[in-house]
């Protein structure tokens, strides 16, 4: 760090340049859309997108020699960004360390395959343009939130991802009502618009709370860069904790950020919704970038309150832990309880991903409730992260071929579409199997690490949380089985021979669409593949490598750590209640489906005790429509009720009361002037006032203000207005290019004022 403090902002970029340009090129890339579509058209455009894609891939995967040599940067700062009044100056800097180097190769490369695939899928809409905009700039914003050193800068990427989801969610806001989604009625159904909204709401929720809590943490730390706040936990915790009670609501506002952008229960209700944008969107928000910011965050904040528990020992500071591990497994089995009814293809890999999320939450919670399991939870965290980033993206850019064939979004009109589809039907089948976490497959590795973590963690709590994530994992076994038959095997469904009758025969995705999610289930098989050569030589292990890079930075922060010896009982254990779980699963999905011997829509509507358990369930809990009712309808209607009781009430009686005394006083003033006032004093003072009056109409009114004003001001705004007018042609492109060179004008002169002083 004193080498690079004596050099200037470029020398550092250029000496390492890969954690900069990661999320700095796909901005720019973000911002030429609209210039190259312009200039050289829509096909240049689209090969651009992908060429800004692949710069984010090269740069992110130019950190990866760091992990295998040990030797990565740290905290690479470049200049003093704010001075804050009372705490340390925030710099503009990235930290680079394994924990980011992870996330953000599989967050740059992921969204690369994503944008490939959409250059078919998306191929002759007519708002492209904004497409790639928000796709890149959401990119950028996550790399840079991953990289960020510090919480701010961190947020700002947190911000800039949340207005992109917005803006992709609610990609078709034109509100068509073939793009609706939800139902099939009698159940609601909800615009794009609505639903972009609502994440954009929902999510803010979270915003604001974790915005609390730094500022409490700014209040007694004075710093907010991730490595100051570790080296100095030891003292600005205790200042926390002196205070009963803040420590623990300083946990839980924090955590209020990640929940909600990770979409965990109470604020889970907005990612069923994001289904209604492009699939390719719901394969970046589901799988490679916005529900994973959560789980970043989670993970590196744990050390501070690792700290606090196992090193300071105050209570208050496992709050942290044992919040996220209850949440990530109450909403690892209601997502999957809500994904058995579910008949939209896309919302039960939705409620999957909120159900799967729940399992790296439970990994992390499960980290910090025992000294000995910290390693294993956060290694279970991060490898259950990229795993399930690899075979959900697959998922979702399946679900999106199928879609794209059938004009359909609900499996009861799909079927037989193995016949049609069947590159796509093995990709998505295998990649379904990691999911349900059949072994070998990195599902099962990365699942079967969340076990573990529960058992070395090896407290009631864990083990009881442990029996929750374990019924959970029968359920998403049977669901995925649920959704393979009716969308691949079986009869073909009305729907699909209508299409045939007119003339419209479903079809196999392009290279362009298929290929992505062939490499990433290839992928999905390497590591699951790598897992079971490791369990023989350790030094294949894609768990056993991220356990080392997890141990190889708290070490580089100075933690101490209590090490565990992992005995293979355990391990045992661990297969042990995994392979139960999928017994369970796939014995009710072979009955149910696979078979066909038991036909479940007769058997539960038959059944006066799974009826209601249906209906509990369709109704996702209630959840979604108490929301609705309280914070919707319920602020609407108490609006209204204040709004006619207060003009009635108050406002009608203030209006009667103000004229009424006007008029009263008013009476009087005319008999004072009637009466009382003298007629010939008033004669007198209207002479006097008539000649002046006449003398400034005169000079005042004529000469200044008709001439210099009234006429001289519009003719000089007209004069300019002619000429700047030239300037403005009204095309959208023209004003992004005079928006962005005012903001790098803007950008420049703050830079040279923090740098050099001068503008």
């Amino acid at each position: 760090m004193d080498t690079v403090a004596l050099l200037t902002p470029l020398e550092i970029i250029l000496k390492y340049p890969g954690p900069w340009l990661a999320w700095i090129l796909p901005m720019l890339g973000a911002l030429s859309m609209p210039l190259i579509n312009k200039w050289f058209g829509h096909k240049i455009r689209d090969y651009a997108a992908v060429v800004w894609g692949l710069t984010a891939v090269l740069s992110a995967a130019s950190m990866v020699p760091w992990l295998f040599s040990g030797h990565y940067p740290g905290d690479i700062q470049i200049a003093t960004w704010i001075t804050f009044p009372n705490g340390h100056p925030l710099m503009v800097g990235v930290l680079v360390d394994p924990l980011s180097i992870i996330i953000c190769n599989v967050v740059a490369f992921i969204s690369f395959l994503i944008i490939v695939y959409s250059t078919s899928y998306m191929h002759g809409d007519e708002h492209l343009t904004r497409f790639w905009f928000f796709f890149l700039y959401f990119i950028g914003s996550m790399l840079l939130l991953v990289l960020s050193d510090n919480l701010i800068q961190t947020m700002v990427g947190w911000e800039g991802v949340g207005i992109c989801s917005y803006g992709l969610i609610g990609y078709y806001y034109r509100d068509a009502k073939d793009r609706w989604l939800g139902g099939p009625p009698p159940q609601k159904m909800f615009p794009p618009s609505h639903c972009g909204m609502k994440a954009f709401v929902v999510t803010g929720i979270g915003d604001v709370l974790i915005l609390g809590a730094i500022f409490i943490i700014f209040n007694f730390a004075g710093t907010l860069n991730y490595v100051e706040l570790i080296e100095t936990a030891g003292v600005w915790v205790p200042k926390i904790a002196a205070t009963p009670g803040l420590l623990a609501l300083t946990a839980v506002l924090f955590l209020g950020g990640p929940i909600g952008k990770s979409a965990q229960f109470p604020l889970h209700e907005w990612l069923p919704e994001a289904m209604a944008g492009p699939t390719s969107v719901s394969a970046l928000i589901h799988a490679a970038t916005m529900v994973k910011a959560g789980v970043y965050l989670v993970a590196r904040f744990s050390p501070i309150f690792y700290l606090g528990t196992w090193v300071m020992h105050i209570p208050e500071a496992q709050v942290y832990f044992i919040t996220i591990a209850c949440v990530g497994a109450f909403t690892c089995f209601m997502a999957a309880s809500q994904a058995l009814v579910s008949v939209e293809l896309k919302k039960i890999l939705a409620y999957s991903t909120v159900s799967q999320i729940g399992y790296m939450m439970l990994g992390l919670g499960v980290s910090g409730l025992s000294e000995g399991a910290y390693v294993a939870g956060l290694t279970a965290g991060v490898f259950h992260l990229a795993s399930h980033a690899l075979f959900k993206a697959a998922l979702f850019l399946g679900a999106g071929s199928v879609i794209h064939a059938i004009h359909t979004i609900y499996t009861f009109n799909m079927g037989g579409m193995k016949k049609y589809m069947p590159i796509t039907f093995i990709l998505m089948t295998i990649a379904t199997a990691s999911l349900a976490g059949i072994p070998p497959l990195s599902g099962f590795w990365s699942k079967d690490s969340v076990f573990l973590a529960c058992l070395v963690a090896d407290t009631p709590l864990s083990m009881t949380l442990l029996a929750v994530g374990a019924i959970s994992a029968a359920m998403t076994f049977f669901y995925s089985i649920r959704y393979i038959n009716i969308t691949f095997l079986g009869h073909e469904s009305q729907h699909i021979k209508d299409m045939e009758h007119h003339g419209h025969h479903p079809h196999e995705a392009p290279k362009t669409m298929w290929v992505p999610i062939a490499i990433l289930v290839t992928l999905v098989c390497v590591v699951g593949f790598l897992g079971l050569i490791g369990f023989f030589v350790p030094y294949f292990s894609p768990e056993i490598f991220i356990e080392k890079q997890m141990h190889a930075m708290l070490h580089h922060m100075e933690i101490p750590l209590h090490s565990h010896h992992l005995e293979f009982s355990t391990t045992l254990t661990a297969w042990g209640t995994s392979a139960a779980m999928l017994l369970i699963g796939g014995v009710l999905g072979w009955i149910f489906y696979l078979s066909r011997k038991v036909d479940s829509g007769k058997f539960v509507s038959g059944n006066p005790i799974l009826r209601p358990i249906n209906t509990f369930l369709v109704n996702r809990w209630y959840m979604n429509s108490t929301y609705y009712a309280i914070f919707v309808y319920g602020l609407i209607d108490f609006a209204k009720v204040v709004f006619a009781s207060m003009e009635s009430l108050v406002f009608d009686k203030i209006t009667a009361f103000v004229s009424g005394s006007t008029i009263a006083i008013g009476k009087v003033l005319h008999v004072f002037e009637t009466k009382v006032y003298d007629p010939a004093i008033n004669v007198g003072l209207v002479n006097v006032f008539v000649e002046g009056g006449r003398m400034l109409f005169q000079d005042l009114e004529t000469d200044i203000i008709d001439e210099g004003l009234n006429n001289g001001i519009p003719a000089a705004m007209t004069g300019l207005h002619n000429r700047v007018k030239k300037l403005q042609s009204g095309v959208l492109s023209y004003n992004i290019i005079y928006m962005v060179v005012i903001f790098l004008v803007l950008i420049l002169g703050f830079a040279l004022i923090q740098m050099y002083g001068v503008i």
